[in-house]
């Protein structure tokens, strides 16, 4: 049974796609069957890692709003494709309609589940599934809460870092208690880290005080090659893997794989 790891908070620019992109490149580098799900309207995880999102005819709107192909239902596995630079990870992109399942869920039957009943058919044939969030709590994060069996964190180094966590922690515990009692967090990530700067030091070790024990030990710094290389849609890690921000990811990865 594969692993589901969504990466979540609400706050944007905070490093969450960049993490789900190279978490999934740098796992199905290590030749593990890979399923990147990209949850945002804004389509960046698909476009980052070189899909051309104005080739979609089919995205995660049509599997979560159940839109029909012929006489049956979008499954996921119609939609999933292969990345075009690595074997062993596949994509299920989003498309902007996404910003629309939200509003035409409200009156669905158990809309906090249509991502996770989505995804339990096929889950068994990825080792890890690698979810990208928007940067909302709203429905979409709460099925993406719902399927998952742990949230990575990631928390920029800056000021404000902590700002709205209590929000997504609040939200995490009422999924526990009401829709899905497995969710664990996996860990928080600081990123954007630059140890020459005070603020960067103070944000980390609040941080690590705030979750005691739940923060990874790597820590993703600042790096300009982990901007350019979305514009190529590339990861990291063939984008530039001498980079530091390819040694930070893989060090994610073998935490991740490490810790089971």
């Amino acid at each position: 049974m594969g692993k589901v790891i969504a990466v979540c908070n609400q706050k944007g620019g905070v490093g969450k796609t960049t993490t789900a992109i190279n978490l999934a490149a740098t796992l199905a580098a290590a030749e593990h069957k890979t399923l990147l799900i990209d949850m945002d309207p804004q389509c960046n995880a698909t476009t980052g890692i070189g899909v051309d999102k104005d080739k979609i005819e089919l995205s995660m709107y049509e599997v979560l709003t159940g839109r029909k192909k012929g006489d049956k239902e979008v499954s996921l596995q119609d939609i999933i494709v292969l990345s075009e630079h690595m074997k062993f990870l596949f994509v299920a992109p989003a498309s902007p309609d996404l910003a629309a399942a939200e509003l035409e869920l409200v009156n669905v039957l158990a809309r906090e589940k249509r991502l996770k009943s989505a995804l339990d058919p096929i889950r068994g044939e990825y080792e890890y599934v690698i979810i990208d969030s928007p940067p909302s709590l709203g429905l979409l994060t709460v099925n993406i809460l719902t399927a998952a069996d742990s949230v990575l964190i990631p928390i920029q180094c800056e000021y404000y870092a902590l700002e709205g966590l209590a929000e997504l922690l609040n939200t995490i515990r009422l999924v526990q208690k009401n829709l899905n009692s497995k969710l664990l967090v996996e860990g928080a990530l600081l990123t954007m880290f630059d140890g020459r700067l005070n603020l960067s030091r103070q944000v980390a070790d609040e941080v690590r005080s705030c979750f005691s024990g739940k923060v990874f030990n790597v820590v993703i710094t600042r790096n300009v090659k982990l901007s350019e290389a979305p514009s190529f849609g590339k990861p990291i890690i063939l984008y530039d893997i001498m980079s530091s921000g390819a040694e930070n990811y893989l060090n994610l990865a073998k935490e991740i794989m490490h810790n089971g």
